[in-house]
């Protein structure tokens, strides 16, 4: 398995001061990521989603990311791909100059966001916006191999221009696009595109999906599509020596990103400002009870939290799905810098070794 890490680059009440310090400790974390040996660093791109997620240029982070490290793979995950969002010619420039100054170390994921945060500061037209991004992933890798591009499509007619510059990795960087239930990982497959998972379900929901994944990848190998066979996942983790110290952070900050996502994708809201979520501390109770859930038998696959024996357990979990990365959420809005990089160490040292 491969283990790499996600920067949402999430702030719980943040202030001028608070959100310059995150963006620096994002990239602390990935420079010590890179030094212990994590496969690769993601970047979101979300827009107006307040303490949730700041990360609207992650072409800008992951640039600068790039030039802090020197194995550490930099990831796109994910860049919004239509043309209200980021017009597809762009999108390649700025993947291909990234791939360039990284010196072909990029992997490009795409997506189209569902927050109708989003989707109305951008004015995207919701009945096209999936014919849209479609059409733009066609277009993006036919950029990259063509000296001169041309394309009329239902959305985007470009007449023929050379778009520059060319990507290290041939014939382009490894392509993934954004999935959350059966139909879009089959979707992904069908595209012959790795699969960036929300980590959800238990673990005979992963299996089905990573089965559908794997059925429809099949079908865009026969096809003659350039396929990309990869599964990965995205859990919440923290993982510390101390069992109860890595919950008491884990669940805490793992309760903070799923309502923040909630309010932001599922709730139907256009919330604007700080959100009305949850942010204190578990009770005993209600922390006990959290722990005991752990790797139950049935149980969810959402978090890696507790100590490294209680995270190989449930990493072995992911393993036995057939998942062939997780991608760890530990940059939390309400976990803080030093518990961050501790997590990462120990994961490092004490979880990954029994898995690579």
């Amino acid at each position: 398995m491969k283990f790499s890490i996600l920067l949402e680059a999430q702030i719980s009440e943040p202030t001028p001061e608070t959100e310059r310090r995150m963006f620096f400790e994002c990239i602390e974390q990935v420079v010590l990521a890179d030094q212990l040996g994590y496969h690769a660093v993601w970047a979101t791109e979300h827009h107006g989603l307040f303490e949730f997620s700041h990360s609207s240029a992650p072409e800008t982070l992951l640039a600068f990311a790039a030039a802090k490290t020197k194995r550490i793979r930099i990831g796109h995950g994910v860049s919004l791909t239509a043309q209200r969002y980021n017009h597809p010619i762009r999108v390649a420039e700025r993947v291909a100059t990234l791939d360039i100054l990284s010196e072909g170390r990029v992997n490009w994921g795409s997506g189209k966001s569902a927050s109708r945060v989003e989707k109305e500061a951008f004015e995207i037209d919701p009945e096209t916006l999936h014919d849209q991004w479609l059409e733009a992933l066609e277009m993006i890798p036919r950029m990259w191999r063509s000296d001169v591009f041309e394309w009329k499509g239902r959305f985007y007619k470009i007449p023929p221009t050379a778009i520059v510059p060319k990507p290290v990795q041939k014939p382009h960087p490894p392509m993934f696009v954004a999935c959350s239930h059966n139909q879009s990982a089959a979707l992904a497959g069908s595209l012959g595109a790795g699969s960036l998972h929300f980590s959800a379900g238990t673990d005979v929901e992963l299996v089905e999906r990573v089965k559908t994944y794997r059925d429809a990848l099949a079908g865009a190998g026969a096809a003659g599509k350039r396929v990309n066979n990869h599964f990965a996942c995205t859990p919440t983790a923290i993982v510390l020596k101390d069992d109860r110290k890595a919950c008491e952070y884990g669940f805490r900050g793992g309760r903070f990103f799923a309502e923040c996502l909630g309010t932001y994708f599922f709730g139907g809201q256009r919330p604007v400002g700080p959100l009305d979520i949850s942010r204190e501390r578990f009770s005993p109770r209600a922390l006990e009870e959290a722990m005991a859930a752990r790797n139950r038998p049935g149980s969810q696959l959402v978090a890696i939290n507790g100590d490294p024996t209680s995270a190989r357990e449930t990493v072995s979990r992911y393993q036995a799905a057939g998942v062939d990365e997780l991608i760890l959420v530990m940059q939390l809005g309400t976990v803080p810098q030093e518990i961050v990089l501790e997590s990462l160490r120990t994961f490092a040292e004490d979880v990954m070794p029994h898995f690579t």
